[in-house]
């Protein structure tokens, strides 16, 4: 794309330069750019350095015919991108978050117009990445999750308007109403959630238990200069801070540990630690107590180890189990 020089007085396109060559009234300097950006001229001053420590040859020239413009013949052909910063592009999250927004095919094809207007020296180390690495979000052998309408949920977000919402908690199978005021979603570890704030506090609905949602005549009522980013780091905190949770120690046969390791490292509280007696110690936390009987899959090559609460737990589980087969 050829560039567009903006002088105070007038504003010349290569394309059009014929058209420009009756200068508009000069206003006062920097003026006449700051009122057609909408912005203060301290701004457009501030901005000029930017782009000029960015490396964006542009510069301004004050006095009577002064202005502010881009060396002639400069193209904006994603100049300035270093190999690994092309490389970075096309490093990507899963595609199937962009597919549950409806933004795969609009993806593939920004890739495509990215590729194209890299420096060629650049494309091949692009493409190469592209082809040989990949990231998936979602944990090994992960259970099957309702899939949630989330490209009705990133059409409403995007209205910055209030939302009306049914929501199933956990644990339940009845539905509850909520008004709230939505920051934006969010992907962790392959499940979506919705952030908002509800009366005025901050909330977290996972998509996948939200059945129906209504964007509202209603412009959002956020909390003013708060951000996403934010709202979500508060409340991963208090997620991961609960202090109703149920810690326990574990030991597992070393053997099997990389087993253990992929189906609860989720409820890792820490690091396995190896023993001298073929055994590995590991800190697990639970939501609710009964929650630990999620280690009986691992049989004889797990044992709880504290709390005895814990141990009694599994004890029930396994009297529970042993009364059913006989």
């Amino acid at each position: 794309m050829t560039a567009t020089v903006i002088y105070w007085g007038r504003e010349v396109r290569p394309a059009a330069v014929d058209r420009a060559a009756a200068p508009a009234p000069r206003p006062g300097p920097g003026q006449e750019l700051a009122e057609r950006l909408e912005v203060s001229p301290r701004t457009i001053y501030r901005d000029v350095e930017a782009l000029s420590a960015a490396g964006v040859p542009v510069y301004a020239e004050r006095g009577k015919h002064g202005g502010v413009g881009l060396l002639a013949g400069f193209r904006t052909d994603v100049t300035g991108l270093t190999t690994d910063e092309a490389r970075a592009l096309f490093v990507l999250a899963s595609r199937s978050a962009h597919s549950a927004l409806g933004l795969d095919r609009a993806l593939s094809s920004a890739l495509r117009k990215v590729m194209a207007a890299l420096p060629a020296p650049h494309r091949p180390a692009a493409e190469l990445t592209s082809r040989r690495i990949l990231v998936d979000p979602d944990r090994w052998m992960a259970p099957s999750r309702a899939e949630p309408d989330l490209a009705a949920l990133h059409t409403a977000v995007l209205a910055d308007r209030r939302l009306r919402i049914r929501y199933r908690h956990s644990g339940s199978t009845k539905l509850a109403g909520y008004t709230v005021d939505p920051y934006g979603l969010v992907a962790k570890a392959g499940v979506w959630y919705l952030v908002a704030d509800h009366r005025g506090r901050p909330r977290l609905f996972r998509a996948d238990r939200m059945p129906g949602v209504t964007v509202t005549a209603a412009e959002v009522r956020r909390r003013e200069g708060v951000e996403l980013q934010e709202v979500w780091d508060d409340l991963r905190r208090s997620v991961e801070a609960r202090n109703d949770e149920v810690r326990v120690s574990v030991r597992v046969v070393a053997d099997r540990l990389d087993m253990f390791t992929r189906i609860a490292g989720g409820y890792f509280t820490g690091t396995p630690v190896a023993g001298d007696d073929g055994w590995a110690r590991v800190e697990l936390a639970y939501p609710v107590l009964g929650a630990v009987r999620h280690l009986l899959q691992f049989g004889p090559d797990a044992e709880v180890m504290e709390p005895p609460e814990a141990r009694a737990e599994m004890a029930r589980a396994a009297a529970e189990i042993s009364a059913r087969y006989t």
